[in-house]
């Protein structure tokens, strides 16, 4: 398997710069994507699939950053992204769905049901049906029965690609997930909105700029869920730290 770091949408929070982090997986099986930041639908129609989120992170929306154009770049089909495994239905991180329409889109069943139902007032503004205004084809995952670096309820998605885990971790959403990666005798693991800044697998918030902690704060479904789960990544990072890479969705450092 080959992997690539994709940035699928900078933003500007104030002073403080931000991308989209987009995972490319090259499987026996074809394309797979892990999330898949903005997309074209997004650039040509912002007002629509953005709504006003967009005047507080500023996305850039740069054709070139697209996952489509990306792929395009590296000379591979888009029409070989036979999966996209959401961390969660932001429109940060499910922009660029309609760029694929063929492609089969993963998520845990509790984001699919906030996503379509919109269960709660926060929901309701947080989600852009817009942007699944084309009728992905979902995949709604029940929670599985693996345990994996403290972990509960999660899933092996070996029909996808060896060696691939879906992992909860709600808190940011009702039902985000991260995703493990097996890398040789390395995991990366992917964990999305988990956290916003490196310092978080320091154990603090040293360096962490006050606007990107109001915003995580802000974007939190569960305060406490997040709270919690800051400490695991923490303990995580300490203790795996010759197995496991850690990375986020936004923190560019190391990008």
């Amino acid at each position: 398997m080959r992997l690539h770091h994709l940035n699928c949408g900078t933003l500007r929070l104030f002073r403080a710069p931000l991308v989209c982090r987009v995972l490319l997986l090259e499987t026996d099986n074809g394309l797979v994507l892990i999330d898949t930041g903005f997309g074209m639908g997004d650039i040509e129609d912002p007002v629509t699939r953005l709504g006003p989120i967009r005047h507080l992170v500023r996305p850039d929306l740069d054709p070139a950053e697209t996952a489509l154009r990306q792929i395009e770049g590296m000379g591979l089909r888009p029409s070989d992204v036979r999966h996209i495994l959401l961390t969660h239905g932001d429109p940060d991180h499910i922009g660029g769905l309609s760029d694929f329409p063929h492609a089969r889109v993963h998520m845990s069943a509790e984001e699919a049901r906030a996503l379509h139902d919109q269960p709660s007032l926060p929901e309701r503004h947080r989600y852009r049906t817009a942007q699944i205004a084309h009728g992905p084809d979902i995949v709604a995952h029940a929670p599985g029965e693996c345990n994996w670096q403290g972990f509960a309820g999660v899933t092996v998605l070996d029909d996808i690609a060896e060696g691939l885990l879906m992992v909860p971790i709600p808190g940011h959403s009702r039902g985000h997930s991260g995703y493990a990666v097996r890398q040789g005798n390395r995991w990366l693991l992917h964990v999305g909105d988990m956290f916003y800044h490196r310092s978080t697998l320091e154990g603090g918030f040293g360096g962490m700029p006050w606007a990107l902690r109001s915003l995580e704060t802000l974007a939190a479904f569960d305060r406490h869920a997040i709270a919690a789960n800051h400490h695991h990544a923490a303990d995580l990072s300490a203790r795996a730290r010759n197995d496991i890479d850690i990375v986020c969705t936004h923190d560019p450092s190391g990008f």
